[in-house]
């Protein structure tokens, strides 16, 4: 059972990590604040795949009317993806993953939105960033330098996910090492300065804990390695810029109430300092932070 007596030790162990600030900047002439106010992003699924059915938008017109309703209870950025990350999920190629981002992301930056792109591959990439899109959500390592430049070429924005495999869709088992900050630190500070040399300048790193590698099915060793992460995400800012969690959902332990899994999550992500949320429930998870800081 978490107690304070453990949040305790965390902060005295790692005090100097705990004060770090990050970059802020802007997207779209729209300034964020992250050392003083966290983000949060919607998600709008545009496969059939996805098993979060309340996200899921299987037409253009659904997704462009999911994202007024998110931005209107508080998302500050929309994540749109094309492709499922679960393991069992139809691939889609580049023709259809354009096809069906391609109208959303215009239609939704036209009403003013921030959007972020969710892909590794770089035909969607180039083609939604020439639409607007502000940020790609990079879920994967592969062609990461031919990525970044463009990234760097529409003066936008990456999210640069920790994947321990070529891309989502391909990863094995992953490295439960006892504490896994270092073995991510390593990779980020990496990634990091090959996406500077490149040109990139705002940069958000993400610890990948929704990913579905082959080892984390166990539900209890999942969430513990969840939170243990979330709890130690402080000391992923000491590479100075701000860190985004998907919020995962557990639920083999929520059952039924499953949509209060993201808003409990958000509150450990919180005590870590997260600087950007992605989930689901956006007025829940935004509920939490505001109430958070109110104390």
């Amino acid at each position: 059972m978490l107690n304070l007596e453990q949040l305790a030790n965390l902060v005295e162990i790692h005090r100097a990590a705990a004060a770090a600030q990050v970059r802020e900047f802007s997207l779209g002439g729209r300034a964020l604040a992250f050392n003083s106010r966290p983000a949060i992003m919607g998600v709008i699924n545009l496969s059939a795949d996805s098993w979060y059915r309340e996200s899921v938008c299987l037409t253009a017109e659904a997704a462009i009317r999911r994202g007024r309703v998110l931005c209107a209870q508080g998302a500050d950025i929309l994540d749109v993806g094309a492709e499922s990350t679960l393991a069992h999920a139809a691939r889609v190629d580049d023709a259809a993953q354009k096809r069906r981002l391609l109208p959303v992301v215009k239609e939704l930056r036209a009403a003013g939105a921030l959007i972020s792109v969710e892909t590794y591959q770089p035909a969607v990439t180039r083609a939604c960033l020439e639409a607007g899109a502000n940020i790609l959500n990079l879920t994967g390592t592969d062609r990461s330098e031919e990525l970044f430049r463009l990234v760097a070429a529409h003066d936008a924005a990456v999210i640069i996910c920790y994947v321990q495999g070529p891309n989502v869709r391909e990863v094995g088992d992953f490295d439960l090492s006892a504490d896994p900050v270092p073995m991510m630190h390593d990779y980020f500070q990496r990634q990091i300065e090959l996406a500077q040399r490149h040109g990139v300048q705002k940069i958000f790193i993400d610890p990948g804990l929704g990913f579905y590698y082959r080892n984390l099915q166990d539900s209890a060793v999942r969430v513990r390695h969840q939170m243990n992460v979330f709890l130690n995400s402080f000391r992923l800012r000491t590479l100075g810029f701000p860190v985004c969690h998907a919020l995962p959902h557990a639920f083999e332990f929520f059952g039924e109430e499953v949509r209060g899994a993201e808003p409990f999550f958000s509150v450990l992500a919180a005590l870590g300092k997260t600087d950007l949320f992605r989930t689901h429930e956006v007025p829940r998870v935004k509920a939490v932070l505001d109430t958070l800081q109110a104390f």
